[in-house]
């Protein structure tokens, strides 16, 4: 699951980082985005292989903050558990191009993981976090994840995007630790 906000006017902000991602795993793998019907309406999701699993690429339709419903109806659909979940999401607790990824935690104030985490009854879901930096100054961090990357962000911007392609790809293939070791900087 991808999460960004619907429509042109949000298409680059940094909380959108998540569903940009998803528009690159989507295209590596060759599956066709599309609204489905009924519940599934609310969100643009395609069905193929990926890392070598069947996986549901999936972008809700609805606002940030209200991710869990569409997250929920396709859970449902799919009967899939919530274990299964890999959200990719933007992270404002990580710097800039930085990627963590884990199983579970809290939601550090992003409304999107408080939707999807009261939909599904559980934080026991996979993310993969996109580290989008702290605002500067006093810049409200709402204001911050709504604006479109800076000119020097954007310059890094194709190739953050497929270094967390390539780590949900990784955390698909080979598991959390695993991935974990080779994503996170060593210390």
């Amino acid at each position: 699951m991808g999460l960004g906000n619907p429509g042109p006017g949000y298409a680059g902000n940094r909380h959108n980082v998540g569903a940009m991602v998803l528009d690159v795993l989507a295209e590596r793998a060759g599956i066709r985005l599309s609204p489905g019907k009924g519940a599934r309406s609310r969100a643009l999701a395609g069905e193929g292989r990926l890392a070598g699993r069947r996986v549901v690429l999936a972008r809700p339709l609805s606002y940030m903050n209200e991710s869990g419903g569409p997250v929920r109806s396709l859970l449902d659909y799919h009967k899939l558990p919530a274990t299964d979940l890999v959200v990719v999401h933007d992270e404002l607790d990580i710097d800039f191009a930085v990627l963590r990824l884990k199983r579970g935690g809290g939601e550090g104030g992003h409304n999107g993981l408080r939707s999807i985490t009261r939909s599904t009854g559980t934080k026991d879901y996979l993310r993969v976090r996109v580290g989008i930096g702290r605002p500067p100054g006093r810049q409200d961090p709402a204001d911050y994840v709504l604006k479109d990357f800076s000119s020097m962000e954007r310059k890094e911007l194709d190739l953050l995007l497929v270094e967390a392609a390539d780590a949900t790809e990784l955390l698909l293939a080979r598991g959390l630790e695993a991935a974990q070791n080779d994503v996170h900087p060593r210390s």
